[in-house]
């Protein structure tokens, strides 16, 4: 039942970043991501990634557990002077209300405002998040999606 889950973020620990890389090979969540960094199965070049990314002051990486288990990923990064985030749920938490909890928890953690964020078109699951969380889709872009191997539409999303 969704109400018995406790749902908490902690800072992202380098620990932490084999039970994340091992969440982004599946499949069905990278094509659902659609815009993916790089070849999911390098491993190497996945860790030597987060590391520097744990290191950088700008980026807010938060790890979701519930319970005591490492469900997914949160956090805010920079681009091009903006505030973006981004999450990643191990797809057994899948439909639990997992995502949109932690995303309510990070917003009280994460004072940059505005705060962006982005979705294939299709990913009705993270629309759906975004906007229980209050953020407003305010556009749409197009871009090379490396898991479809396609260009394809995105929404935008804020959060004022």
């Amino acid at each position: 039942m969704i109400n018995e889950l406790v749902i908490s973020l902690r800072p992202t620990t380098v620990e932490d970043l084999e039970w994340l890389f091992q969440f982004q090979l599946d499949p069905e969540a990278n094509y659902l991501a659609a815009f993916i960094s790089g070849d999911p199965a390098d491993k190497t070049a996945y860790i030597n990634k987060y590391q520097k990314l744990l290191a950088d002051p700008a980026i807010n990486n938060q790890t979701i557990l519930v319970g005591e288990v490492i469900a997914g990923s949160i956090a805010k990064f920079m681009v091009q002077g903006e505030a973006e985030i981004t999450y990643w749920i191990d797809r057994k938490f899948w439909k639990q209300g997992i995502a949109t909890q932690a995303l309510q928890q990070f917003k009280l953690l994460e004072p940059a405002r505005p705060l962006h964020g982005r979705t294939a078109f299709d990913n009705i699951g993270s629309q759906l998040v975004l906007e229980k969380c209050g953020f407003v889709k305010i556009g749409t872009d197009k871009g090379y999606a490396r898991a479809r191997m396609a260009e394809i539409e995105e929404y935008i999303y804020r959060l004022e």
